[in-house]
């Protein structure tokens, strides 16, 4: 549940950075007699960008976990026998929550806690019903999403897998993956 919650935090870094570039108050001064405002009345002014670079780092911490958890695992195999890229995935999810959450009012507090309590919703929704590999970011780090169907090496087959892979799969490849979830593997070519 943990990393699935993680991986939510890096689907949407996309959103992050530009709620930080919209949001971020830097006072400027050129003259002679300027002085610091003080910590405290920077934080004060950047509530939601410090909030956006904590979510970006709990993404970051996930991704990082991510890749620590495919390299630290048993490999396990099995042979494509029907493939589909639905790479379009990730182009769904970032028009669906992130283009139109970037265009929140974040001056007003009513509509900061509308955006995140829609974050949390969404966030809800996106870890129950496995949504997590549909990942504009991953998408951005040059990951692939297919739907398969395997032929695994007991002789089952398995139908309407996802893998996350940064190679290219054709029809006969055969697999190795690690598993993220029930039907969620992150996979890659074997190399024989």
């Amino acid at each position: 549940m943990l990393r699935k919650i993680g991986l939510f935090f890096l689907s949407l870094w996309l959103l992050f950075v530009l709620i930080i570039i919209i949001t971020i108050k830097v006072p400027v001064c050129i003259s002679d007699d300027c002085q610091f405002i003080g910590v405290w009345a920077l934080i004060k002014m950047n509530v939601i960008p410090m909030m956006s670079i904590f979510a970006l780092i709990v993404g970051a911490v996930s991704f990082w976990d991510f890749r620590w958890r495919v390299r630290g695992t048993q490999e396990l195999s099995f042979k494509i026998v029907e493939i589909e890229g639905i790479d379009y995935e990730h182009l769904t999810f970032l028009t669906t929550y992130i283009i139109p959450l970037v265009c929140f009012n974040f001056t007003d507090t009513r509509y900061q806690i509308v955006f995140w309590l829609v974050l949390v919703i969404i966030g809800v929704i996106y870890i129950r019903t496995d949504l997590f590999y549909a990942n504009p970011t991953l998408a951005v780090l040059q990951f692939r999403l297919y739907k398969v169907k395997g032929e695994f090496r007991n002789g089952e087959v398995k139908q309407g897998r996802i893998l996350i892979t940064k190679d290219t799969f054709q029809m006969n490849d055969m697999v190795k993956y690690i598993k993220l979830d029930e039907r969620i593997y992150y996979a890659y070519k074997t190399r024989q």
